[in-house]
């Protein structure tokens, strides 16, 4: 038996190809128990390969799959510990809200009344509890996503994949959903493993996340660390938006948020970098206006700004004024050094 220590899952040198693409190139992995991790990159990166891998849909050419601490790499998916959650829900259409809920505790042998006890309280914790003899289609896209859920979550496997679960749902639904998500998980208490491409999603949900880029994890860290200080060039730019900045020897990104725009005559924070250039361009987007400012030195910075008591025509007058931008040495994160350095 596995001890208590034990991450409930652990891949080494975990590879897949197909012909002569490397979907999946000999990565490491432990995900703890009881964590809303989060694998995340862009589309071909091998995040979705790397889930399928741990639910058994597919078999690695090498490596090995560890589910809370015995080795699973080739067992088939009925035979793990894991429940998988996808896009198009996978719903019988022919069977009540009720019944599809139930329908993996029935294939466990579970007596009836336990087991339409436990899908009645299951779909109470998404507030559907009066939806149980409804058929999928009379629900909304976010009704049957939660079906989806429970259905997943109602026999308490070890491990729930979600491979991109929200994909289909409008931005709006999208984010209550991603808040009910990450409650539902905090109460039952399962492993989640989570598949997107949406650097917003991840951030706001996982405990930890994993960046994936041809085949590869680049950098593994709890949202706040792996969005303040990136890397690597491909994450600074992947996971939300970050400067890029050649100066003095190195290269290193710095936040669109933590800059500065200092206007004529206001001095920046003691101890910090500033530098002089003109506004290029001006986007108002309501709450924040983002500014794209050309260097003197050279380059060009992203810079967001709040809106709290400027209008559209306000900041739209910056455009083409001369300005000084400014941050703290603090929030700039090394990619790395250049060679030769200033001169």
């Amino acid at each position: 038996m596995a001890p208590d220590s034990a991450p409930d899952i652990s891949v080494k040198g975990l590879t897949k190809r197909y012909g002569d693409v490397v979907a999946v190139d000999a990565i490491d992995l432990d995900i703890a128990a009881g964590e809303f991790f989060t694998m995340l990159g862009p589309s071909g990166s091998g995040k979705t390969t790397t889930l399928r891998m741990i639910a058994g849909f597919e078999v690695p050419d090498e490596g090995s799959i560890e589910l809370a601490g015995e080795d699973v790499s080739r067992l088939p998916p009925y035979d793990r510990p894991v429940n998988t959650v996808f896009q198009d829900y996978a719903l019988f259409p022919h069977m009540t809200v009720q019944q599809n809920v139930e329908y993996g505790l029935m294939v466990k042998k579970v007596k009836k009344g336990e087991r339409q006890a436990r899908a009645k309280a299951a779909l109470e914790m998404v507030h559907l509890g009066e939806h149980g003899d409804r058929k999928p289609s009379q629900l909304s896209g976010g009704q049957r996503q939660r079906v989806a859920l429970v259905r997943a979550i109602v026999n308490m496997p070890k491990v729930l994949l979600l491979d991109e679960p929200l994909g289909a749902l409008d931005l709006k639904l999208r984010q209550e959903m991603q808040i009910e998500l990450k409650s539902i998980q905090r109460e039952v208490g399962i492993t989640f493993v989570y598949v997107t491409h949406d650097q917003e999603e991840a951030l706001t949900m996982s405990d930890r996340l994993a960046v994936f880029n041809q085949g590869r994890i680049e950098q593994v860290g709890p949202p706040a660390e792996v969005y303040e200080h990136p890397e690597s060039e491909f994450i600074a730019g992947f996971v939300g938006v970050s400067n890029v900045i050649e100066r003095d020897g190195r290269r290193y990104t710095v936040r669109p948020e933590k800059i500065n725009l200092l206007e004529e005559g206001e001095e920046p924070e003691p101890g910090s970098h500033f530098e002089a250039g003109v506004v290029r361009d001006v986007q108002y987007a309501g709450s924040f206006t983002r500014y794209h400012v050309t260097l003197d030195l050279g380059g060009e910075l992203q810079v967001l700004a709040q809106n709290l008591e400027e209008g559209s025509s306000e900041v739209l007058e910056a455009r083409g004024r001369r300005v000084r931008v400014g941050w703290r040495p603090e929030q700039e994160s090394v990619i790395d050094e250049l060679e030769g350095g200033s001169e």
